[in-house]
């Protein structure tokens, strides 16, 4: 196969995906879900599924992105998902982005943005411009730091754990 008939066929592959994770957006919503839908492909393959489940669990966490990862990573029996692709149906919020970045996706895509989710009623912009500007004057809550003499005893325990998995 040539590079761009591989190309072409990546991007007709994650097309196919794009379209199930706007199924499963949509779909939630039926089921009282959030309007976000999520999935994780590995070798070409969907290896998880996930929607918003923030009402539904009462569980501010439970966005599609990161139900999507929780999944593949149990089913993948890993915390890393290295190799991975993380398609969405919108933009993923900084929580999300976070997440993603921690869990080492290679790839993620999207379809509606930011922008079409505030139009919708889920308007995180104002998460978006929080780290951006990075001004702690504009965050809605304050974050301060705590000195305290034992402040690194968890890392130490850790440190000194011997049969700890590195990340």
């Amino acid at each position: 196969m040539t590079a761009y008939a591989e190309e072409k066929s990546i991007q007709e592959l994650e097309r196919t995906w794009m379209d199930e994770a706007i199924r499963i957006a949509t779909t939630s919503v039926a089921n009282g879900g959030g309007p976000f839908g999520a999935l994780v492909a590995k070798d070409g393959e969907i290896v998880a599924l996930g929607n918003n489940q923030v009402t539904a669990n009462l569980d501010p966490t439970a966005h599609a992105e990161v139900s999507a990862m929780r999944a593949a990573c149990k089913e993948l029996n890993t915390f890393s998902l290295e190799g991975c692709v993380l398609v969405t149906s919108c933009e993923p919020c900084p929580m999300c982005l976070s997440s993603a970045l921690w869990a080492r996706v290679d790839r993620i895509v999207f379809a509606a943005d930011r922008d079409d989710a505030a139009v919708a009623g889920f308007d995180d912009r104002k998460f978006y411009d929080l780290f951006e500007k990075r001004s702690k004057e504009l965050w809605p809550a304050t974050i301060e730091r705590l000195d305290v003499a034992n402040r690194n005893e968890p890392f130490e325990a850790w440190l000194a754990k011997s049969d700890r998995v590195d990340y």
